[in-house]
């Protein structure tokens, strides 16, 4: 447990909100170090190492997902009080403080210990991945995709930890995806005086915001769990002074989408002038792998009542993950990991060290489970 603290403050010590170059440099030279493993560092700075049935084009590849990009650290975080400067790392009560404790490089060393630690089955390759740039909408995720990362089952160590009830850390099956999407309402703009003169752009971006408001929220089901998306209207702006009609209004939808159903948004392009226009669309994900998912809780159970701790559970996730992209792209997928609900992005984050000592002996646990 010492050794994975200590990996942990050495990761969460490095910055790496606006360049991921030195804490991917610090996991590259652990895993040369530490293993034989085939290890590799692609052009957008992912690590990705593998073991095992390397050269069997048959076997079965699971791996082990994580990443060490961050969101900036608040002031408390730096030795700079600012985005400059060292990041700051405490342990105390049993915790890790410090900006990514949580999201994610505490689990990104659980990963690395249980890579290392493994003795995967005959027949399967066995690979760890800390991906860059997940913060920013996976983009490290879908540079190793295009180029080739295509693992048949992956473990993405994003955070299930007291999810279904506290003291445990869950499976999660399936988590939401998020679609940002903007309505462009058009009008034509005209003195205020003369209101008929023109069309009113805010007043048909609120016959927009009226059909967004009778949309369905989506829905699904995997492995009997329900998954509920949302779908919310969070910013409008429109006009640009009191006495002229807006000739155009922009409103902001924020839609949680969950696996193989989105809101009809572009039914609000029935109203005159107005447009629809996707900002962003991170993928939701879903497990198609019974054996997969059940062989993940089994080992996560055995692990929690060796430690006399209540039975975790299968969960769904809330928030995207790059699983979503992942999944997307046809790996099977399931998220287990140290970050409690409230801890990621906070200037307070920090990670359990139990928690993350339990992380690893799950991640280990499903590198050699046979499936």
């Amino acid at each position: 447990m010492d050794e994975l603290a200590d990996l942990t403050e050495t990761l969460v010590s490095i910055p790496s909100h606006e360049d991921e170059a030195a804490a991917g440099d610090a996991i590259e030279e652990w895993l040369r170090a530490e293993t034989d493993a085939r290890v590799e560092r692609d052009d957008a700075g992912n690590v990705i190492a593998r073991k095992g049935a390397t050269d069997d084009p048959d076997a079965d590849a699971l791996a082990l997902v994580g990443h060490h990009d961050v969101v900036p650290p608040a002031e408390r975080q730096t030795t700079g009080g600012g985005s400059a400067g060292d990041y700051v790392v405490e342990r105390r009560d049993g915790r890790i403080y410090g900006r990514g404790a949580a999201d994610m490089k505490g689990a990104v060393a659980a990963c690395m210990l249980a890579f290392r630690e493994a003795e995967p089955p005959a027949g399967r390759e066995l690979a760890f991945a800390s991906f860059v740039g997940e913060e920013v909408g996976g983009e490290g995720a879908r540079h190793a995709i295009d180029a080739g990362f295509a693992p048949d089952r992956a473990l993405v160590a994003e955070g299930s930890t007291d999810y279904s009830k506290p003291g445990v850390t869950d499976v999660a099956v399936a988590h939401k995806g998020r679609r940002a999407s903007t309505l462009v309402a058009h009008g034509t703009a005209a003195h205020a005086s003369e209101p008929e003169a023109g069309e009113n752009a805010i007043y048909r971006a609120s016959d927009a915001i009226d059909v967004v408001r009778g949309l369905d929220a989506p829905e699904a089901t995997v492995f009997g769990e329900s998954v509920t998306g949302s779908l919310a209207v969070t910013m409008a702006h429109g006009g640009e002074t009191w006495n002229v009609i807006p000739e155009r209004c922009e409103v902001t939808v924020d839609e949680r989408t969950v696996p193989g159903d989105r809101a009809d948004l572009a039914r609000a392009e029935g109203v005159a002038g107005v447009e629809w226009e996707v900002d962003q669309d991170l993928p939701p994900m879903a497990c198609g792998d019974d054996a997969f998912a059940d062989a993940a809780l089994a080992v996560a159970r055995e692990v929690h009542d060796e430690l006399g701790l209540d039975a975790p559970e299968r969960v769904v996730k809330p928030h995207a993950t790059d699983a979503g992209w992942l999944a997307e792209a046809g790996t099977d997928c399931l998220v287990c990991g140290a970050s409690e609900p409230g801890e990621a992005h906070t200037d307070t984050e920090s990670v359990g060290i139990e928690v993350l000592d339990r992380c690893y002996r799950i991640y280990k646990g499903i590198s050699e489970r046979p499936l």
